[in-house]
């Protein structure tokens, strides 16, 4: 693979959307989830592997549930590795090493700890947060999406050495809605 993706989802979105549905623990009150890391996703200059066959082992409850603080749960770091993390060419706790790493390096703005109620707000204040608090990000290496009308994730694209770097043309979704809703913290 070229470069990584990672996904930094807007916990109270995804419960909104999924995850209350689910009766998932990531939703419970109280947990004050901001944006969580989704995915550590390998990314070819046009597209992407996923479900990649590997003689690695899978990991260990233990190793999913270490993930949990960044990831809300260890269902979903499960998936993730499933999903991407066999696509890496990394063992299981390299995967998670890395994509520990990766979520590191990002410094998710202090103002979204605030958010007690919805917010309507154009979709770019959001990616304008992320790079006013990451300097040495540039609007061409991060992306903002909504799904029904909510801020979902902030995509950020990562050389295999985890420093930013220009997205690729599939991955560039931008959200563009003048109104989207940034839900709550939980």
């Amino acid at each position: 693979f070229d470069y990584y993706v990672m996904s930094l989802s807007w916990s109270a979105a995804w419960c909104a959307l999924e995850g209350d549905a689910r009766d998932d623990p990531q939703c419970d009150d109280g947990r004050e989830l901001t944006f969580i890391l989704h995915g550590l996703w390998p990314q070819y200059e046009d597209g992407w592997p996923s479900f990649c066959r590997t003689g690695e082992r899978d990991p260990s409850r233990t190793q999913t549930a270490a993930m949990a603080d960044i990831m809300g749960g260890a269902g979903l770091a499960f998936y993730q590795w499933k999903k991407h993390g066999r696509c890496t060419g990394l063992s299981a706790d390299g995967y998670f090493r890395t994509a520990r790493d990766a979520f590191g390096r990002i410094e998710i703005p202090d103002l979204f700890a605030g958010v007690d109620r919805p917010l309507t707000l154009p979709a770019s204040v959001i990616e304008e947060a992320f790079l006013e608090a990451n300097p040495g990000l540039a609007r061409d290496q991060i992306t903002i999406t909504c799904k029904d009308g909510l801020i979902q994730e902030a995509r950020i694209c990562l050389t295999r050495d985890l420093a930013p770097r220009r997205c690729g043309q599939d991955v560039i979704r931008d959200c563009r809605l003048t109104d989207a809703v940034l839900e709550p913290v939980r």
